[in-house]
């Protein structure tokens, strides 16, 4: 049997099942990366069935590349999704998730790698920084809806608005990682270099690159006379334009290119806040990021039955697991939203689902291929059985759990505003309504 052809057949398979599993899966307690795992588990099992599914350490330039490509898209994604404008003080709950639940979690998985599994400091410190961000491509479906369709209660934008920063936030304490492989090798101090170079210049210049790109691009999408806007064209595919354009702008100034994609998208957004546009380039990416995740969990599944992904997984590891999935995410957040004015019963959800995905895969891939760190295999089976537990509960629970945050919303005549105070005022109805 020809395995190219195998594969072709494979890639329509999944072409369809992508358009199709959504809709059968809506009213059920089931995500389609649960299927999607499962798929992969299932083919790659079937001795006849030609192919191998590599470990992701044997391919780990390939392993980053596919896994940076559906974080890309899934960014653009979310931060298209937001009709509420990212302001300090209408959105303290993800500036809460973000400078006190994304840094205690990354230290106590940290201390738990070095006390569980033996690891050294270095080592620790990228399994925890690889962890700690929500992964913004499985998190859909705790995410707000598409543009323009309002309705976004606390919950939803502040894991959306979580999954869309975390990304570029964690990059720091993976260079942190790295820089102290690195100092281990070699003595030369990383300190100051870690602090001017990894923090200060590459978060400033993903904020600044991709807030510049947004703007820019927003004022050629709806601010140009009628006939030259770019949002003429009615073509989706630009959002892949956009992500890739500020993606290698600010790499190529040495910046956190995930955080300029998510903020180019906030720009984007706020250029022209009401036009139908940016549904088109919305549903793009969400099919574009829905067919890529699906090849990529197939895979996934396949290196879990055939490629060895958990060989090294041990008591240890899966109580590592578990506790990083129970306990150290659902503490960290509850501690972060304390104080707040919160209901305990969203709160709880907030802390609950931090989803863990294709983006703590990048992040091993792009330390173990940057440094030489300890047992690249424990820190690869680690990561997968947290990701796999993770597939599984959060797929499993959030169709019911966010349909009883709803009800209990409805019940006591909760109004949601789609938009903030701080927001653009709505454009005219002859200009909101053009594309």
């Amino acid at each position: 049997m020809d395995p190219y052809v195998v594969v072709l057949a494979g890639f329509g398979a999944v072409v369809l099942l992508t358009a199709w599993l959504p809709m059968v899966l809506k009213e059920l307690p089931l995500s389609l990366p649960i299927v999607c795992v499962g798929l992969g588990v299932v083919i790659f099992s079937v001795p006849a069935v030609p192919g191998v599914a590599p470990h992701p350490q044997e391919h780990l330039a390939i392993t980053q590349r596919l896994t940076e490509f559906v974080v890309l898209i899934a960014l653009m994604g979310a931060g298209l999704k937001l009709d509420r404008a990212l302001a300090w003080v209408t959105c303290a709950l993800t500036w809460r998730l973000l400078g006190i639940a994304m840094p205690l979690t990354i230290a106590l998985l940290a201390v738990l790698g070095h006390a569980l599994l033996g690891l050294g400091a270095a080592a620790a410190i990228l399994l925890g920084a690889s962890l700690a961000p929500t992964d913004p491509v499985l998190a859909s479906d705790v995410q707000v809806g598409p543009p323009g369709e309002g309705l976004e209660d606390e919950v939803r934008f502040t894991l959306t608005s979580e999954a869309g920063l975390n990304d570029g936030l964690a990059f720091p304490f993976v260079n942190l990682a790295i820089a102290l492989a690195l100092a281990g090798q070699t003595g030369e101090p990383w300190l100051v270099k870690w602090l001017t170079v990894d923090v200060l210049w590459k978060l400033s210049a993903g904020l600044v690159a991709g807030w510049i790109v947004g703007r820019v691009l927003g004022w050629l999408t709806f601010r140009l006379p009628n006939r030259a806007r770019l949002s003429r064209t009615g073509d989706g595919f630009v959002a892949l334009g956009i992500t890739c354009l500020a993606y290698g702008l600010t790499e190529m100034i040495h910046g956190y290119g995930f955080l300029a994609v998510f903020v180019a998208a906030l720009g984007l957004r706020s250029a022209e806040r009401n036009s139908k546009y940016h549904e088109k380039l919305h549903d793009f990416t969400e099919q574009l990021e829905r067919l890529t995740m699906m090849m990529l969990l197939v895979l996934f599944g396949g290196a879990i039955a055939d490629g060895g992904l958990f060989r090294a997984v041990s008591f240890e590891v899966v109580v590592y697991a578990l506790l990083a999935v129970f306990l150290v995410r659902p503490l960290s957040g509850w501690i972060s939203l304390l104080g707040r004015d919160q209901r305990l019963d969203e709160k709880a959800v907030i802390s609950f689902f931090g989803i863990r995905g294709l983006g703590s895969a990048y992040y091993l891939a792009y330390g173990l291929g940057h440094a030489k760190f300890e047992q690249p295999d424990l820190l690869w089976s680690t990561t997968g059985l947290i990701v796999l537990i993770s597939i599984l509960l959060h797929g499993t629970t959030v169709t019911p759990v966010m349909r009883y945050l709803d009800r209990q919303r409805q019940s006591r005549g909760d109004v949601v505003e789609a938009m903030c105070p701080t927001d653009v005022a709505p454009a005219p109805a002859s200009v909101a309504s053009k594309p």
